[in-house]
């Protein structure tokens, strides 16, 4: 008995290195940089616009959910790390908003706003810019204090379902708006999404991306005045597709 017992626990314990040499070895292929599970927020800072003085609210709900809130309002939340889109391509997330706007609309300007948006922004360097837009961008960084962005690329759940899945940001050309999901037929509901940063960058721009990018999530509301709830489980920057 005592020898059955022994053979059982080395099954057990060579079962259990087995399982864990498994999930080691998947999470190794696919080279995973971040995996936000959205326990704290600690590696988020806030990101705020210039003149628009209502904040959108950014709070952790259990079990461990990324809860937006948007009132007539408008700001995100930043990841901390930058990270290089060439050796970490792939972003994967999961994400559920309560209702859209009545008076949202990704082709106007006052309906320029979304229950959720995921953005990609792209860092300006200056070393790889024409003269026109190294003036361009020195006259704003003399203005605000650093440079802007130098394009962005804006995952979004649309208020209506336009027939086009990539759009112009009516306020910016730098700024393109890929429709993941379109009005209110997943509302309420979760939804994952896998996306290519460099496949969409350049479907959308026709060209090939800076190297250096930041993540930014955010709700908004200023244009509509609407309210708006959504929420993020979790998201992925990893380098290989699993």
């Amino acid at each position: 008995m005592q020898r059955l017992r022994q053979c059982a626990l080395v099954g057990i314990g060579i079962g259990y290195f087995v399982l864990i040499l498994v999930n080691s070895l998947a999470c190794a292929a696919e080279n995973v940089l971040l995996h936000e599970d959205f326990q704290t927020l600690e590696r988020w800072e806030p990101f705020y616009f210039p003149k628009i003085e209502e904040h959108s609210t950014y709070t952790i709900e259990a079990p461990d959910v990324l809860k937006a809130e948007s009132n007539a309002s408008a700001s995100a939340i930043k990841l901390k790390e930058r990270f290089n889109v060439y050796e970490y391509p792939h972003l994967e997330w999961r994400w559920k908003v309560e209702n859209v706007y009545a008076k949202g609309d990704a082709k106007k300007k006052d309906g320029d706003d979304y229950p959720l948006r995921i953005y990609i922004v792209f860092k300006y360097d200056p070393d790889k810019a024409g003269f026109g837009k190294k003036l361009k961008y020195k006259t704003a960084k003399a203005l605000y204090g650093e440079y802007p962005p130098h394009s962005s690329l804006n995952y979004i759940w649309a208020n209506k379902a336009h027939p086009e899945d990539i759009l112009t940001n009516t306020y910016a050309d730098e700024a393109k708006m890929i429709l993941l999901q379109k009005g209110t037929k997943h509302v309420g509901t979760w939804q994952v999404e896998r996306v290519h940063i460099l496949d969409d960058y350049q479907k959308a721009f026709d060209e090939e991306p800076p190297e250096i990018a930041s993540i930014v999530i955010m709700s908004d509301a200023d244009n509509t005045k609407e309210q708006a709830t959504a929420y993020i489980d979790y998201i992925k920057i990893f380098q290989t597709s699993p």
